[in-house]
């Protein structure tokens, strides 16, 4: 080849643009590698799959090998011997999961969806859907038992008063009343990523 400079620059070209094609979007990972499996647990289970979906964005921005300080594992950050327990007794299952359980992406969503399940069952009776897409991400959280007793000590009262209230009053409270500053923060969180579905 008469201008070796010029092949050289060819080659760097061809390999520059070779890298590119198989780049992964921000961080690596690819949220629609997960879309089946989040549309099996929806349908499964009966949870909203755009709930999923924002969910597992907030909890992990779809890294399947996220671990919290606080040991909390995978797509969904769960914990093996929290919510995964609570998850397995959903399903119906002794015991709880092990943490390699909850690194492979399919069973944590499995897992994290019958756990959204089993919180949608603890929070029965809630009406509107909004309120209890609402209600389902604070007791993700922090549990359905203290989302409850912001209301009233007594579980069908506490319904019974969510169903006085609109979504947006139901907001307000949580916001004004939870005893943890972190409920309304991740209620928040949540639903802008469901909003941007």
């Amino acid at each position: 080849m008469k201008h070796p400079f010029l092949a050289l620059m060819m080659i760097g070209l061809a390999l520059l643009l070779a890298g590119c094609a198989g780049k992964k979007p921000s961080g690596g990972y690819q949220p629609y590698s997960y879309q089946n499996a989040i549309e099996e647990a929806a349908a499964q289970y009966g949870v909203d799959e755009k709930l999923i979906t924002a969910m597992i964005q907030v909890e992990s921005g779809f890294n399947p090998g996220a671990v919290s300080q606080s040991n909390a594992i995978g797509l969904m950050q769960l914990k093996a011997s929290t919510a995964g327990c609570d998850a397995y007794r959903y399903k119906g299952k002794r015991g709880c999961p092990d943490d390699d359980d909850l690194r492979d992406p399919q069973i944590n969503i499995d897992l994290g969806t019958a756990y959204l399940a089993s919180l949608q069952r603890q929070l029965g009776g809630i009406d509107n859907p909004v309120t209890l897409r609402y209600a389902t991400e604070v007791a993700y959280v922090n549990g359905a038992g203290a989302l409850l007793r912001t209301f009233s000590s007594d579980r069908q009262k506490a319904v019974s008063i969510i169903n006085t209230l609109s979504p947006e009053a139901f907001h307000w409270h949580v916001r004004q009343h939870h005893p943890s500053p972190q409920a309304p923060r991740y209620m928040a969180k949540v639903e802008a990523a469901y909003k941007s579905l």
